[in-house]
């Protein structure tokens, strides 16, 4: 991710429709200042950028996608997307994004899950997990405040062995 993917990373957090697709608990503003504010700091740290993303086609930022809460002991992650630009939606960019960040997690950090949290309403979601070899794991009934009603939270993992290369 680079500091020019914020601007247009900040109005996809903007976007209320954005934010319900992918389970805002409850969506919040943010300001571009505080969005640079928190890249600046991390970036002045030093090290290494971590396993997180923009995800880009047609020369743009069309959204992020990371790994993150390794557990080294467990060799597990939980995985989390957002396509925010809603031109994108339903083409298959994050279903590559998906596989992309599994390669990089199984074969480069050696883990043997991967895992993730989506609302049940998200079915779009749900369907491009599930192309991607995760199974629902387990269910949090009315977990969830989104859009004026309760909704189930999903958990879905994938294991190493799982995944078709």
């Amino acid at each position: 991710m680079r500091r020019d993917d914020l601007k247009r990373l900040w109005t996809f957090n903007n976007d209320i429709a954005v934010e319900l697709a992918g389970g805002g608990d409850p969506p919040m503003p943010q300001s571009l200042e505080r969005l640079l504010a928190e890249f600046d700091s991390q970036a002045s740290r030093g090290g290494r950028n971590g396993a997180g993303f923009a995800i880009e086609a047609d020369d743009q930022c069309i959204g992020q996608c990371a790994l993150f809460n390794f557990d080294s002991v467990a060799r597990t992650a939980e995985l989390g997307i957002t396509i925010g630009d809603p031109a994108y939606w339903g083409k298959g960019y994050g279903r590559e994004a998906i596989q992309l960040l599994l390669t990089y997690g199984f074969r480069h950090h050696n883990l043997n899950k991967v895992h993730l949290r989506v609302h049940a309403r998200n079915e779009r979601a749900v369907r491009a997990y599930a192309a991607c070899g995760f199974v629902e794991e387990g269910r949090m009934r009315q977990q969830v405040w989104s859009d004026g009603a309760y909704d189930d939270l999903i958990c879905m993992g994938v294991l190493h062995n799982e995944v078709a290369w």
